[in-house]
């Protein structure tokens, strides 16, 4: 069997390749034209300028949180945009939590002349898992506060487009938007080793320049080596312990299946100990593996506050891994 091809293209979906394209002042073209696909005409977005990505906490007890891009509009309305690799438990608390944190940061002390009119925040989230409970082929979600009963929007100021990549299954023949093809590209370029008829415009054919292997420089390459290792010890380190905790939870529901069985007879404890095995074996198994992969992480010099933030847990508990 032949070895796979070397890849042509970067993986946007590693720390290095994202913000190779879309973090840097000679990239933000391909940002903006991202931003305008996304908001689909209901907003237009001429120009942006990259803000730094540490935001320093309310307090002086306050955490400071780093953000994965950040950047403000030509009308001052602020874009942070967020990729999320894995499942994370307060994923949108965190969202929350980041805008929030914006929108509080627009008013300074000792400002008295202030009328409370905010200028517009929004959180993109580009992730490479899928929401609990949503419906299967829905991978774009477009929220905003509304009035829960005539669902009609009651502030626009605030929103956030969750972007659920695995969901994202399309064709080359059923994109009909510049978004599907964007999402088309994010999720596939680097598997692909030209670039398709259908991209061959100025915005992708600059993307695809950007993420050319070969236009790395040696230290680039080395940076973006060790980017795409962690996120490859990421996904196998988390898919790793999954299935060991689901499998160690299996058996144990077994156990107490059986023992059930002695009572209610071992075909019915049989089977009710798979059901509470495959139960306990997911929780178990999800539980199992976040506390793996913080383990791992923290191993490779991962600092422990980026570990918590990505994680969910704290980072006490980090500590004590």
């Amino acid at each position: 069997m032949n070895p796979p091809p070397d890849p042509v293209f970067i993986d946007p979906f590693t720390d290095f390749g994202f913000k190779r394209l879309f973090g840097s002042e000679p990239a933000k073209d391909l940002l903006i034209d991202f931003l305008n696909a996304l908001f689909e005409g209901h907003k237009k977005i001429s120009d942006i300028i990259y803000n730094k990505t540490e935001f320093p906490g309310a307090g002086k007890d306050s955490r400071s949180v780093i953000f994965d891009l950040l950047c403000t509009g030509d009308n001052g309305e602020q874009f942070l945009i967020e990729v999320q690799k894995a499942k994370q438990e307060y994923f949108r608390d965190r969202c929350v939590y980041y805008t929030s944190s914006l929108i509080c940061d627009q008013i300074r002390r000792g400002d008295t002349g202030w009328n409370y009119q905010l200028k517009e925040v929004y959180l993109i989230g580009l992730m490479d898992f899928c929401f609990d409970n949503t419906r299967p082929h829905k991978y774009l979600h477009d929220v905003q506060l509304t009035e829960k009963e005539t669902h009609e929007v009651f502030y626009d100021r605030v929103g956030y487009l969750f972007i659920e990549i695995p969901k994202f299954n399309k064709t080359e023949t059923e994109l009909t938007t510049t978004t599907d093809q964007w999402l088309f590209v994010l999720k596939n370029m680097h598997k692909m080793n030209k670039i398709p008829v259908f991209l061959r415009k100025p915005v992708f054919s600059k993307l695809f320049k950007l993420s050319r292997m070969s236009n790395l420089s040696t230290e680039e390459r080395r940076i973006y080596d060790v980017s795409l290792k962690r996120k490859w010890d990421w996904e196998n380190s988390l898919a790793y312990a999954q299935k060991e905790a689901q499998t160690k939870g299996l058996e144990e529901g077994m156990k107490e299946g059986i023992e059930a069985g002695r009572k209610k007879g071992i075909e019915e404890g049989l089977k009710e100990g798979r059901k509470k095995g495959r139960e306990e074996g997911r929780e178990e198994g999800r539980e199992e593996g976040i506390r793996e992969v913080a383990r791992r992480l923290k191993a490779q010099g991962i600092p422990v506050t980026s570990i918590a933030a990505a994680t969910g847990i704290s980072e006490a508990a980090i500590e004590q891994l």
